[in-house]
Parts: structure tokens; C-alpha cells; sequence
């Protein structure tokens, strides 16, 4: 069952990853997020071979928001920021070492509202591989991959009832420990919606 799930990113590429995220420029612009911080993260993939992979960073214990949790490189706008992939972009360097010039740009996705008060914008890049990864001292413990295929197995991802500090209950995504660590919540959430879209465009 699992091979079939996945085939269908046999026939990924950068054309059909950019046919599928065309996210036009001002969709949510008649929302009301005046209460929140809006962000952007980069969703880096790459490919060895014919293996398409996306880098994760794990968070230290010293940043503000989500501790010691699996995130894409990313954070909230800054003033000099002028769209999603400008503070995508940008965090990525500051976090990764990945400079602006080794990301190619293939897509947007509709933004997300996280738990921490963040109304974040998912860009999609592919890099340039390999490259050299510095993680920032403060903020990045490790960065590692994940190949696509193994994310997209329905059996390594399940939906659990999940109580937050402030006593809410919601359904979150968890995956399975890869090479120890646990991908759950917004960056779960995302992860899934890119590969649900991605799997659907190919009528898979």
C-alpha cells in the first residue's frame, strides 16, 4: 500500500510543485488578523537523485516560542520585509546560513494561524544541493532531512487530541520520530497540506 500512497512523487518536479502553489498576492486581504503577528517560514526542499527531501531545523531552549520543537526555518516580518518570501528568505539565513541566492522560489501557500498568536505565510523553495549549513548558535540546536516519500506514508503520521497549556483541546498532527526527533503541530500541519495538495494536483 505504502509505494502506491507515495508514486505520485515519482513525477514531481519544479514545474508541477510551481503549477500546483500559485498563491495569488492578496487572498486573505479582507480578513480581519489585526491580533496577529504575521511570518513567514520556508519550506526547503531539495533533491539527491531522484529523491526529493525537506531540511528541518530543531529549535533551541533559549528561543521564545515553540522550545526544543521541529520547525521550518522561518519567523515573524520584519519592517524591511516586503512580502512572505522576503522574511522567508531572509530567516532562512539567519538561522540556516542558506543565502537568498541558492533558493529557487516555486510556490505560496494560504497562511496558517499557530497557537503562539502567528498568522504564518508558507513559501516553498527549492536549494541548491549540497550546500553548507551553518545553524544559528541561538535559535537552531540541529537542521536535517526527511525524504518526502517517508512523510507521505499514511502509516508514519496520525491525528492525536492534544490539550495546550492553556487548557484548549484541538486534533494535531504527529508524525513518527525520524532520526529522533518528532515532527507535530503547525509545521505537522503544514507538511501534510503541501503533500495533500501535491498528491490531489497529480489525481493520485
Amino acid at each position: 500500500m505504502g509505494m502506491n500512497e507515495v508514486s505520485f512523487l515519482d513525477d514531481i518536479n519544479e514545474h508541477s510543485i510551481k503549477a500546483t502553489f500559485q498563491f495569488p498576492e492578496g487572498l486573505c486581504s479582507g480578513m480581519d488578523h489585526s491580533n496577529l503577528t504575521p511570518a513567514a517560514v520556508l519550506i526547503p526542499l531539495y533533491r539527491d537523485g531522484r529523491e526529493w527531501f525537506v531540511l528541518l531545523t530543531l529549535r533551541t531552549d533559549r528561543v521564545e516560542n515553540h522550545k526544543g520543537q521541529v520547525s521550518f526555518p522561518g519567523g515573524a516580518a520584519d519592517k524591511t520585509d516586503k512580502t512572505p518570501v522576503d522574511t522567508a528568505l531572509r530567516e532562512t539565513f539567519e538561522e540556516t546560513g542558506i543565502p537568498p541566492q541558492k533558493v529557487q522560489i516555486l510556490g505560496q501557500m494560504p497562511p496558517l494561524v499557530s497557537s503562539s498568536g502567528f498568522l504564518i505565510y508558507p513559501v516553498i523553495g527549492k536549494i541548491h544541493w549540497p550546500i553548507a549549513l551553518t545553524p544559528a548558535e541561538n535559535e537552531v540546536k540541529r537542521i536535517f532531512s526527511v525524504p518526502l516519500k517517508w512523510l507521505a506514508e499514511p502509516e508514519n503520521k496520525e491525528e492525536r487530541l492534544y490539550t495546550r497549556q492553556n487548557g484548549t483541546r484541538e486534533m494535531v498532527i504527529f508524525y513518527k520520530p525520524y532520526d529522533g526527533e518528532i515532527v507535530w503541530g503547525i509545521t505537522a500541519r503544514i507538511i501534510s497540506d503541501f503533500l495533500n495538495q501535491l498528491k490531489k494536483s497529480h489525481g493520485r
